[in-house]
């Protein structure tokens, strides 16, 4: 199958940035995979492209990104579909009831260590496997940090910590993969408007202990920022970037 578009696989594609994400690129002209746990909102957001795009495809694979079988399979699907992968963003994640350290039950903490951690891990190492040997050789890998790769919330232990650890996975992955022509790169984002933050228009918990409204930006500057980053050559990289609602209260955060 002749390729001429470039391809891009979007993890968490289903909703809030991982949809603005996959929408954005789109309407750049790249192919798209979209991959999430469940069917419906996969297939929900390639219905959109498809109207908005009529000349995009947006191929549907659902996978749980955690689990290395599943993304050998997704993985599998692209390269017989596509024959080659341009640009992946790492974006699946999820986070944990927001209990003290000694609450939280280690099946919680397994699921974000899986989601936000193992899932990129695995997601990149399959992404290097195939860019090393795909003809033009090389391609782009983004990872979704966090501003609590920076400066945690309270009360956030399992999140946090994958989030610093996506930021070493990031630069590991970065220095490995320049010989090879593949560029990594990290967005850290801060209170885009999705499902996760609703919750943060009537209040969430401050390190003083206070609760207070926060304020939130539209997921698509976020999706703009990645699609400058996956604009450029790669022999240019963006290593990380920071997109944050301005009125948040991040800076000067305790």
């Amino acid at each position: 199958m002749e390729i001429t578009a470039k391809v891009a696989l979007v993890t968490g594609a289903g909703t809030g940035v991982g949809r603005a994400v996959a929408k954005a690129l789109a309407r750049e002209g790249y192919s798209l995979v979209l991959t999430g746990r469940r069917r419906e909102p996969l297939e929900e957001v390639a219905q959109e492209i498809a109207q908005n795009n009529p000349e995009a495809q947006a191929l549907v694979v659902p996978a749980d990104v955690g689990n290395s079988a599943s993304v050998e399979d997704l993985f599998g699907r692209i390269e017989q579909e596509f024959g080659r992968l341009d640009l992946l963003f790492n974006n699946a994640g999820t986070g944990a009831p927001a209990v003290p350290i000694e609450e939280l039950p280690v099946e919680e903490w397994q699921k974000v260590v899986d989601a936000n951690l193992t899932g990129a891990f695995l997601c990149s190492r399959q992404a290097f496997r195939l860019m090393k040997k795909q003809q033009p050789r090389g391609g782009r890998i983004i990872n979704n940090g966090s501003i609590s790769a920076h400066t945690p919330r309270p009360h956030t232990a399992p999140y946090t910590a994958t989030k610093h650890a996506i930021t070493g996975l990031t630069k590991s992955c970065a220095l490995d993969g320049r010989d090879f022509d593949i560029a990594v790169g990290q967005i850290d984002i801060g209170n885009a408007a999705t499902p996760m933050t609703e919750r943060m228009k009537e209040g969430v918990l401050q390190p003083d202990g206070s609760m207070k409204p926060e304020a939130r930006m539209d997921p698509d500057h976020v999706a703009n920022a990645v699609v400058y980053m996956a604009s450029l050559p790669l022999d240019a990289n963006v290593l990380t970037m920071t997109v944050m609602a301005t009125k948040m209260p991040y800076l000067g955060r305790g």
